[in-house]
């Protein structure tokens, strides 16, 4: 990373530390509760860390395609070591994924209007992408449905496991528009969620508290036609460069959410006494402690650069399929090692059994491991021929 760049990065990590300490000393904790994850998206916009996290130095107008990476790798570890696993993720996927997505929208239109207020802290979004009546890893089957008319939007059907949907003003909605799998049958659609017809329920799930993940169920719900975001029929291919810029950032995550966990286990296996020697002392806990620090090397590397070098479109969507699968099986591996290595107190109320259940999503979502790797063996040939 450039000199310039890196003090532009150590900056923007100071920033969101003052801000993580301030929210901490004022609520007593930054816990998982019903509002956290709206206070905590309403600091950071206050603050100017979310606009600042697409912006060059020194301009005055965002660059929304995507978030920084430096800026975004920064932001993700300062929230992964001080708050709970739901609320990174609800302030990741609007970072990564939902604020983009609104980048399509036509100036002056309504979701041009809400990425600015999203950027402000002043809304929270959620991105409905996983159908209810679908296979996750099938979006071209889903069943939720635009009518789009002149002036008129129709939307039915139903989206299910949504971060933030029970909490969120509003919601980027990815629905057909014709029958038919081809890709130019998609649409997104921005969807406020006090509209009439539009329904909310919380998951039954106690993981990932804070997050809002839920089931979103929309019926007739009667929208403007600008309420369309990009063009009619572009929304799968807009999804697909949402979707690689969210597993980029995944793999941010984890990689500092595995750094984290060991340098805990270090100090455990270093202040642990066991028949009057350090559990680091002993050469096969040193090794598979090693292990799994090869692991998390292993994606840091491929982390300090997702995208090659003037990489086309297509290069970046199968960069972001190649590290996403490898956050996944590097986080479990690690995940795994550093439970066994700390025995029983892994089963605390905050321990790493706890952790390993919750991160399991890194190998689920925004498309499971067994989706990326088949993508990826499509692209064998191509990966072998170059150097």
């Amino acid at each position: 990373m450039p000199e310039q760049a890196l003090l532009e990065s150590d900056a923007y990590a100071d920033r969101i530390r003052d801000v993580l300490a301030s929210r901490t000393s004022e609520d007593g904790g930054a816990d998982g509760g019903a509002d956290a994850a709206r206070q905590l998206w309403r600091a950071l916009g206050s603050a100017g860390v979310l606009r600042d996290l697409y912006l060059p130095a020194a301009s005055r107008e965002p660059i929304m395609l995507s978030p920084c990476l430096s800026k975004l790798e920064a932001l993700l570890t300062a929230l992964d070591s001080s708050c709970p696993m739901g609320l990174t993720l609800s302030v990741c996927v609007q970072v990564a994924t939902i604020i983009p997505a609104l980048s399509a929208a036509v100036p002056g239109s309504p979701a041009r209007r809400t990425q600015a207020s999203a950027l402000a802290g002043e809304v929270v979004g959620a991105f409905a992408a996983t159908d209810a009546g679908a296979a996750g890893s099938d979006l071209t089957a889903l069943t939720t449905a635009v009518a789009v008319q002149d002036t008129v939007l129709r939307l039915t059907g139903g989206k299910r496991w949504i971060v933030n949907a029970t909490i969120a003003d509003y919601a980027v909605v990815l629905a057909r528009h014709r029958p038919g799998p081809h890709f130019t049958s998609f649409t997104q659609v921005l969807v406020p969620t006090r509209s009439p017809g539009v329904r909310a329920e919380a998951a039954c799930t106690s993981l990932l508290a804070g997050s809002g993940v839920g089931h979103l169920r929309f019926s007739g719900v009667e929208l403007g036609r600008d309420h369309v975001i990009g063009r009619t029929g572009q929304g799968l291919p807009s999804f697909a460069d949402q979707a690689a810029t969210e597993r980029v950032a995944g793999a941010l995550w984890a990689n500092a959410l595995a750094r984290r966990v060991l340098s805990a286990t270090y100090e455990h296996l270093n202040g642990r006494i066991l028949g009057g020697r350090r559990l680091w002392d002993n050469d096969a806990i040193r090794q598979r402690f090693a292990r799994s620090l090869l692991e998390q090397q292993r994606l840091q590397a491929l982390c300090r650069r997702p995208y090659p070098p003037g990489a086309s479109r297509s290069q970046q969507l199968l960069s972001a399929m190649l590290v996403k699968a490898a956050a996944a099986t590097s986080l479990e591996a690690v995940l795994a090692d550093c439970a066994q290595l700390e025995g029983a107190e892994g089963f605390r109320d905050d321990g790493l059994q706890l952790l390993r259940a919750e991160a399991a999503m890194f190998a689920i979502a925004g498309g499971t491991t067994e989706t990326m790797l088949a993508g990826i063996a499509d692209h064998a040939a191509d990966l072998l021929r170059t150097p």
